[in-house]
């Protein structure tokens, strides 16, 4: 007897959607993203744009003023005092990233390790991350202006005996305090995500072959969280170049001009009457903080997944 083949049932799973269709849009969405594009054009891009068009000026901010083209992006490369801006800015921000990284990253380690009041310290960590970066900033120019000097004159340590905030040589040293101890809860928790992400699996492989608890950091832990380095720095990184409100709290931009960041310079300049001036300077940094974030987007694609 011949048996007639089966027919094929045809399944709902294989009516599928061409892959080049685009799934339409309803347009309540276009509805409530608009109101959000406005503003943030009105208030971002608008102005963005008239800052670089003035710019090419010599406006004061005001009144009347000329196209003088390239002249006040050219005379930036000349002036002593935003080469000096631009290179404690980076000399910083290189410094307090990894300071941060290296911190942030034993912390991590150690609070989820298995500890019993973990959950706790994690809390205790994250505070600095809620507080406001002035009144850090205040809080910390009154240890080092006061309560420092005072221990060390009463320990006879010389150097400890002034505030450092005065010294052209140390004062940026404390800014990297104060920045690195309201940094390190943001990479913590970041840090602590990759970490608890790892199977415990590859740990107990591990200690059947006998590796130690540096072979696992070392060989395991960083290799696996690689990922996670690379988006801390580079956010880190981003972030420490518009450092502003812990400067101006601590030293002001003083001794001198010796921690003016290039957010202060601009803003000095402002109010200085050097309106396009500061607004090339502006300009460029942009230019730059555009490029530290499209090299961002390149090292952290597809890193998700990891």
């Amino acid at each position: 007897m011949t048996v007639a083949p089966a027919t094929p049932v045809a399944s709902s799973h294989s009516t599928t959607a061409p892959r080049g269709r685009r799934r339409k849009v309803e347009g309540i969405y276009y509805f409530f993203l608009l109101p959000s594009l406005v503003l943030f054009t009105l208030a971002i891009t608008v102005p963005a744009v008239i800052g670089i068009f003035f710019s090419f000026t010599n406006s004061i901010g005001f009144g009347d003023w000329e196209f003088v083209g390239l002249i006040n992006y050219v005379a930036m490369f000349s002036d002593p005092a935003i080469l000096q801006s631009y290179l404690f800015t980076f000399g910083f921000a290189a410094v307090t990233v990894v300071i941060v990284n290296a911190i942030a990253f034993l912390l991590a380690v150690g609070l989820t390790a298995q500890i019993k009041i973990k959950t706790g310290l994690r809390t205790v960590f994250v505070i600095p991350m809620v507080i406001s970066g002035i009144i850090i900033a205040y809080v910390f120019n009154f240890l080092f202006s006061n309560s420092l000097p005072l221990l060390g004159q009463t320990l006879g340590i010389e150097w400890l005996s002034s505030s450092i905030l005065a010294n052209p040589d140390l004062a940026w040293v404390a800014i990297v305090i104060v920045t690195a101890w309201q940094a390190i809860p943001g990479t913590l928790l970041i840090y602590i995500a990759g970490l608890l992400s790892i199977p415990g699996d590859v740990y107990e492989a591990a200690d059947i072959d006998g590796a130690g608890k540096a072979q696992q950091l070392f060989r395991i832990t960083l290799p696996l969280v690689a990922g996670y380095v690379v988006i801390n720095v580079i956010l880190g990184f981003k972030n420490f170049l518009n450092a502003y409100d812990i400067i101006v709290g601590l030293t002001n931009g003083g001794p001198g001009t010796a921690t003016r960041s290039i957010p202060m310079t601009i803003v000095t300049g402002f109010t200085g009457g050097d309106y396009a001036y500061q607004m090339a300077n502006a300009t460029m940094f942009f230019v730059i903080v555009v490029i530290v974030s499209v090299l961002q987007l390149r090292l952290t694609r597809g890193r998700n997944e990891i």
